[in-house]
């Protein structure tokens, strides 16, 4: 436990032009012989568009998961989404990127990652991704 702490007090942010899953740490599931699910609500997801950069994109992501053998640290978790701040990303890739690199972090038995997107020119966006583990 004292390294996994050691790990998370040493997080560091830099705002790159590439989102960085490096930052993501997982840690033991305290209940893995118990299915449950967990949700997490950020609602200050910003990329940039890839077509006009100086337009960011914000987005409210929900994030559901039933755990395996180990869980998200959600203070990586929240470096990790603000990685993307000066990437350049459609919403389509941005949401799948964002379920692939949480799934490769804690191998869940099961994802799903809703992005809402704010309103841009009268058009709202969501998009869904989802994951399952096979069997």
């Amino acid at each position: 436990m004292d390294e996994l702490k050691k790990k998370v007090r040493s997080l560091k942010l830099e705002y790159k032009a590439y989102p960085q899953k490096e930052l993501l740490i997982a840690m033991p599931n305290p209940y893995p012989d118990r299915e449950y699910e967990e949700e997490m609500v950020s609602n200050e997801f910003t990329c940039l568009c890839p077509l006009n950069p100086g337009q960011p994109d914000y987005a409210t992501l929900t994030m559901k998961y039933v755990p395996d053998k180990q869980i998200l640290e959600l203070k990586s978790l929240k470096f990790y989404l603000a990685s993307y701040r000066m990437v350049e990303i459609f919403y389509e890739e941005a949401t799948n990127r964002v379920l692939d690199d949480l799934v490769n972090a804690v191998k869940p038995k099961k994802m799903e990652i809703l992005a809402e997107w704010n309103i841009r020119g009268g058009i709202g966006t969501k998009t869904k991704a989802s994951y399952n583990k096979k069997p």
